[in-house]
């Protein structure tokens, strides 16, 4: 107490003190003023006009301008891309949608005011230059999520297929290009830089948007799955190659004078490949771990990959794939490239990235598509892309011994296009090679045949179920089905003791389904995938202790409440079993404001936070996520509070009212399958009211003798705490329990809180 009064004495003093002095100083100082013609910098308005000027001009800064533009362009994106994803669509489509949206297309047309004071023309500039260093740092993510050990291993069947999604595409656009030239090709472009643009718009494949749509079907560890990313890698690889041999003709004007910039370009590969990749995997072996990822480490690999990007833009192959290039020669270590994909993807996929799908949504002008003669030259881009892409991956797949699912699903995916045609797109416009109308056309075609890659695969799979398929559902649907959910692989372990209660008895039961979902990101497959191994060694590790069978599922989400829900409704389980969660947003004034700052980014939590169910729920104790999983999932579900639970051998059941019975059923699957005993608690005299639910009881008394016990109007404490391993309650029971404030909580055992879904 006396430090207290000390340090505060010491406060008023030294800053009272020095106040006191700078006042002194101001006063004298301002004598200092006689004789000195000191100019006013009074405007003569009145203060509240001088201050709404000021707070004007602030905002007409171009660093408050560009901040505006930034959390505009977030926002719409994260709306956009949840709304995508709500129809099953990648968030990137979204995105690109919303630069459209934020352009001349939609608010610059029917709010040209408001667009012209948001995105000013002078300060488009800004905009794309930081999209353009948002656009590198993704093209060297996207060159190091390249594993080049599948393309070893698959090497012959991915670059027929690769090559024959490149080739005939390509020629099929440079024929389209022919009817095309005279009505839309640039004043004084060449046709062969038209043509070639063109093939090339039409050849590429989105590699991180197909990754993902792999990721989210559940594909990625398929054999399909396998030769879809190995197709698309070598795809990548041939297409980024062709499209600098491309810029180079473009920029020098003729094949044969391109031939030096090529010869340049050649060289620039030989070195980054014989030089500078022996040098990285130098770094990459003796500082390979998270640990050992300095500063001037990082600093090294992001000064290589600046001077590389510089030299292809030098070089006239663009900065693109100088990124690019970097991205692949990084050193193979997993690990190594993990980690350095996490320190670069968020900043770049969240905060860059969308800058450039709105920048380019500021050029697509759709205003200018207004003949029907436009729309129906829309329509066969989209044809010959379709054609192109789709059919000739499909053949190629057909003919290297693919059955004709596989190889529709391959020519499906490689017929993503996504960001990738984008930046081709925006390549060409810069260059002078495409018309504003043509490339209004080809971002079109880019949204319709990436949107079209999900319900394909889906149609697809409808065509060709699987009989075999069919009848192991079927057989899988038999018995207790219970999922089990979970976010942290440390607190698995007592969901999985308590699904086997209830799932496996003797001789009977079926494989407990594992599932869990990470938050979804476009790319950093090296990551997912160490990821999904670590996350399930827990699981796996405790299912053989268990002699539980189990099955695991990972995806990637974006909206993992509704996605657990949908997986439950969908498999038709039994029971869902979760961990209870704790908000970071609650308890704080900031916190409260960031979740509902969050909520603006999530519509879909706005919506379902609007129904009665939702606002009930609000009133128990549960986490958000938690209560839309309880919300959305047609399934009981159990919500486990866990206190270390080490088995289920001893369960206590508070029973608060009649409808709180159906938790005598799960008692008795623990009765019979785990041997439990179970102690229920006649809160509120609910069991001795009911004689059919007393006799019901008995019952199971008189099978298991010993095992079950009743105890009538109990008042709970830390005695009964103490003697059991498990509580089970139902929502309303947690609720009553909550309000009552019982003591010794500090002893409570894990509580399972069970949903009824009658």
């Amino acid at each position: 107490m006396k430090k207290r009064y000390r340090n505060t004495a010491f406060y008023v003093g030294v800053t009272g003190g020095f106040a006191f002095l700078v006042y002194c100083l101001i006063i004298a100082g301002s004598k200092l003023e006689d004789g000195v013609s000191v100019v006013s910098v009074a405007s003569g308005n009145t203060p509240w006009a001088d201050f709404v000027q000021s707070i004007a001009s602030n905002l007409g800064h171009p660093l408050a301008l560009l901040l505006a533009q930034i959390v505009t362009i977030i926002l719409t994106a994260r709306l956009l891309g949840w709304l995508c994803n709500r129809i099953g669509q990648p968030a990137v489509i979204g995105e690109i949608i919303a630069g459209i949206v934020l352009g001349p297309s939609l608010i610059g047309y029917y709010f040209p005011a408001f667009s012209e004071a948001l995105f000013p023309v002078e300060s488009l500039g800004n905009l794309q230059f930081i999209s353009q260093i948002g656009l590198i740092l993704f093209m060297f993510i996207i060159g190091m999520e390249l594993d080049l050990k599948i393309l070893k291993k698959k090497a012959g069947d991915a670059v027929i297929v690769s090559h024959a999604s490149i080739v005939i595409p390509f020629a099929l656009g440079m024929a389209l290009s022919y009817f095309l030239y005279a009505n839309f090709a640039p004043e004084g472009v060449r046709f062969s830089s038209f043509g070639l643009f063109l093939g090339i718009s039409m050849s590429v494949t989105a590699f991180p948007v197909l990754a993902r749509i792999m990721q989210e079907r559940g594909l990625h560890r398929s054999r399909i799955g396998t030769i879809a990313i190995t197709c698309a890698a070598a795809d990548d690889i041939t297409a980024w190659s062709l499209l600098a041999v491309i810029i180079a003709i473009v920029k020098a004007g003729s094949f044969v004078s391109a031939l030096y910039t090529i010869g340049l370009a050649l060289l620039y590969v030989a070195a980054m490949i014989w030089i500078v990749k022996p040098f990285l995997a130098r770094v990459g072996k003796l500082h390979g771990g998270r640990d050992h990822l300095t500063r001037s480490i990082v600093a090294i690999f992001f000064l290589i990959l600046i001077m590389s990007s510089w030299a292809t833009e030098v070089i006239g192959i663009h900065a693109l794939f100088g990124a690019f290039m970097t991205g692949v020669i990084m050193p193979d270590n997993a690990k190594f490239r993990s980690s350095f994909i996490e320190k670069v993807e968020d900043v770049a996929l969240v905060l860059l990235l969308p800058l450039y799908f709105v920048y380019t949504g500021l050029r697509t002008e759709m205003g200018l598509l207004d003949d029907p003669y436009l729309w129906k030259m829309t329509g066969y881009i989209i044809l010959v892309a379709i054609a192109g892409k789709f059919v000739g991956s499909a053949i190629a797949a057909k003919y290297v011994g693919q059955n004709w699912k596989d190889s529709l699903t391959i020519g499906a995916l490689m017929n993503t296009r996504g960001l990738m045609e984008l930046v081709i797109l925006n390549i060409g416009y810069d260059l002078g090679v495409l018309t504003p109308e043509i490339f209004a056309m080809m971002v079109i075609m880019a949204l319709f045949t990436t949107f079209m890659t999900g319900p394909a695969i889906a149609v697809i799979n409808r065509i060709f179920r699987d009989p075999v398929a069919v009848e192991g559902e079927r057989k899988a649907a038999e018995g207790f089905k219970v999922l089990v959910s979970f976010a942290n692989p440390a607190r698995v372990k007592s969901l999985l003791r308590i699904a086997r209660g209830f799932a496996v008895g003797e001789g009977a039961g079926s494989p407990v389904t594992v599932l869990h979902l990470s938050q979804g990101k476009e790319v950093n497959q090296y990551k997912l995938e160490k990821y999904e191994k670590t996350v399930f060694s827990t699981v796996l590790d405790e299912a053989r202790r268990l002699d539980l069978p189990v099955h695991t599922q990972f995806r990637i989400s974006n909206d993992i409440e509704k996605d657990v829900s949908e997986e439950a409704n969908r498999g038709g389980f039994d029971l869902l079993l979760i961990g209870i969660g704790q908000s970071i947003y609650e308890g704080t004034v900031l916190g409260s404001f960031l979740r509902i700052a969050t909520n603006i980014l999530r519509p879909g939590r706005i919506l379902r936070g609007m129904t009665s169910a939702a606002r009930y729920l609000t009133d128990a104790s549960f986490d958000q996520r938690t209560r839309e999983i309880i919300l959305l999932s047609k399934a009981p579900v159990g919500v486990l509070l866990d206190r270390e639970l080490k088995s289920a051998d001893k369960v206590l059941i508070p029973i608060y009212s009649k409808d709180d019975s159906f938790l005598t059923g799960y008692g008795e699957k623990l009765l019979q399958n785990a041997g439990s005993k179970l102690t229920l608690l006649d809160m509120t005299g609910a069991i001795r009211d009911n004689d059919e639910l007393r006799e019901y009881l008995h019952t199971l008394g008189r099978r298991h003798p010993g095992h079950v016990n009743i105890i009538p109007e109990y008042i709970l404490d830390s005695d009964i705490y103490g003697r059991h391993d498990l509580m089970m309650l139902s929502v309303d029971g947690w609720k009553h329990f909550t309000e009552a404030a019982t003591p010794g909580l500090q002893f409570l055992p894990s509580v399972l809180i069970l949903s009824y879904k009658g």
